[in-house]
């Protein structure tokens, strides 16, 4: 049994590793984007440390660059608001105490959320989490500070393909949890609401409407139970002996 969590421990480091190095990269080509798109170094920074949203700060960026401070903030408290029910799915793993708390809540991403969903039990779940967040935060920060510093030296993210990297990452993360079809069902009710909805709506309200999914065992269950009732009459009957 030992052996089984100590191999476990090592391939969810390993994995964390990885993500961690695209977070790194991604990271560099952030704070070499803010600073070339006229932000400050202490700002963009302090947005790295302060904000720890990666898809929301390039959105932020943009929108401040353009002229549009009020937009970004609208904007990035739209995306992020994924993060509420990602909360309440990862609550258990965060722990107790204000202060695991506080600092948990900081280093919630899709990447800490998707890793601790993975893990069987609740101490693999504490332990994803915690690794995921903190080696994701660290990894965020350092790559920002040094694009800050490289300037305009590394290019496009998009260029380079490293935005595929954390969509890529979750895909494999979450396949296992697809094998259940009522979960298989549920994801691809939303990942169909969230590219329907995505070219008529603004960024963020896609991801939100695709929660909708969830809504789907509730439509296939019958009101009043009576399916199960119906099962469950016809397996007594059969056990009654009855030979009609």
């Amino acid at each position: 049994m030992r052996t089984a969590e100590r191999t476990a421990a090592g391939s969810l480091t390993r994995d964390v590793g990885a993500i961690g190095l695209a977070v790194f990269a991604v990271g560099m080509s952030f704070g070499a984007i803010g600073v070339a798109s006229g932000l400050p170094a202490w700002a963009v920074i302090t947005m790295s440390v302060v904000v720890f949203a990666g898809g929301a700060q390039f959105m932020a960026v943009g929108l401040v660059a353009a002229g549009n401070p009020f937009a970004a903030v609208f904007a990035g408290l739209l995306l992020n608001a994924r993060h509420l029910p990602f909360g309440l799915a990862v609550a258990d793993a965060v722990g107790a105490g204000w202060h695991r708390r506080l600092v948990g809540s900081h280093v919630l991403i899709d990447e800490s959320v998707a890793f601790t969903m993975a893990q069987p039990d609740p101490a693999s779940r504490r332990r994803a989490y915690w690794l995921t967040g903190v080696t994701l935060f660290l990894t965020w920060n350092v790559g920002g500070v040094l694009g800050v510093l490289l300037g305009e030296a590394v290019g496009d993210t998009d260029a380079l393909g490293l935005d595929a990297a954390f969509p890529a990452g979750l895909i494999a993360l979450l396949l296992p949890s697809l094998r259940d079809k009522q979960t298989r069902d549920v994801a691809l009710a939303g990942a169909l609401v969230a590219v329907v909805t995505t070219p008529l709506l603004p960024a963020g309200l896609p991801v939100l409407l695709a929660l909708s999914g969830l809504l789907l065992p509730l439509v296939r269950r019958r009101p009043g139970g009576g399916g199960a009732a119906v099962a469950r009459g016809g397996s007594e009957h059969g056990r009654g002996g009855d030979p009609c």
